[in-house]
C-alpha cells in the first residue's frame, strides 16, 4: 500500500511539469506560430540566400531565366509605366506616406502604434542599407535599363519598402475590416514593384525574395516587442488608454 502511494506521489509529481508545460504551449500556441512562421521561417530562406550570394555573386539559377522571360515583353509604353511605378516603391516616396501616418497617430495619441510605425521604418532602411554595403552583390546588366541604379543590390530596397509599409499597416490595421482591404491591395502593390524592379533589370529574383523575408521577419519581430494596439484603427477612450499606458514591465 505504501509502495502504491509513493508511485502516485512519483507520477503526481512527474505530471506538474508536464501539465506546465502543456498549459503553457496551448495558451501560447499562436505566438509561437507566429514565431516560427513570421520571423524562424523568413530568416532562414533570407540566410539561404545570404549564403548563396555570398559564396556565388551570380546568383541562383532561376535567377536569369525569369529575368529574361519577363524582359522579353518588352514595350516603349510599358517600359515608361515600369519607371513610373517603381517610383512608388522608393523610401523616398513612402516616407511622406508613413510621415502622414505617424501624424496621425500622434493626434489620436497611439502612442505605443506611432513607436511601432517609427521603429520599424527606421530600423527596415538601416538593415537594408547595412545588407547592401555587406553583401556588395552588383545588380544585373543584361540590358540598358531605362531606370538605372548605382547601388547594390541585395537585398532589394524596393521589395523592402513596399513590405514594410504593408506590414505595418496590416499591424495597426489588424482586428478591423481595413485589414482585408490592406492584404488585397498590399498584395498586388508588393508584386507590382516587384515585378517593375526586374521588368526594367535592375534586381534579381533573389533581391526581391531577400527583401521581402528581412521585411516580414523585422516588421513582426517589432510588434512582438512593442506590441502596438491590434483592435479596429476607429479609436474610443479605452483604446487611447491602452495606447498610452505602459505595460508593468516596462515600467521597471
Amino acid at each position: 500500500m505504501a509502495e502504491l502511494e509513493k508511485i502516485n506521489n512519483d507520477n503526481q509529481k512527474l505530471q506538474k511539469p508536464v501539465g506546465f508545460v502543456q498549459k503553457l504551449l496551448t495558451t501560447h500556441w499562436s505566438s509561437l506560430l507566429v514565431l516560427f512562421v513570421g520571423i524562424y521561417l523568413p530568416l532562414q530562406i533570407f540566410g539561404l540566400l545570404a549564403l548563396e550570394v555570398r559564396h556565388n555573386e551570380g546568383g541562383f539559377p532561376w535567377d536569369l531565366p525569369i529575368l529574361v522571360t519577363i524582359h522579353s515583353v518588352t514595350q516603349p509604353q510599358l517600359s515608361v509605366f515600369a519607371a513610373i511605378l517603381t517610383k512608388f516603391g522608393s523610401f523616398w516616396t513612402v516616407l511622406p506616406i508613413l510621415s502622414a501616418i505617424a501624424i496621425i497617430l500622434l493626434l489620436q495619441r497611439r502612442w505605443r502604434s506611432f513607436t511601432y510605425l517609427i521603429v520599424t521604418a527606421a530600423g527596415s532602411a538601416v538593415i537594408n542599407r547595412t545588407a547592401k554595403e555587406f553583401w556588395h552583390r552588383v545588380r544585373p546588366h543584361l540590358w540598358d535599363s531605362v531606370a538605372p541604379e548605382s547601388s547594390y543590390a541585395f537585398p532589394s530596397g524596393h521589395a523592402m519598402t513596399s513590405m514594410t509599409l504593408m506590414a505595418i499597416l496590416l499591424v495597426l490595421t489588424w482586428g478591423s475590416v481595413w485589414r482585408w482591404l490592406v492584404v488585397i491591395l498590399g498584395g498586388v502593390y508588393i508584386l507590382a514593384i516587384a515585378w517593375t524592379r526586374l521588368y526594367l533589370g535592375v534586381h534579381f529574383p533573389s533581391d526581391i525574395i531577400a527583401g521581402w523575408m528581412v521585411a516580414i521577419a523585422w516588421a513582426i519581430g517589432v510588434s512582438l516587442i512593442i506590441r502596438p494596439h491590434l483592435k479596429p484603427a476607429n479609436i474610443v477612450s479605452d483604446q487611447q488608454a491602452s495606447e498610452t499606458k505602459l505595460l508593468p514591465e516596462e515600467q521597471q
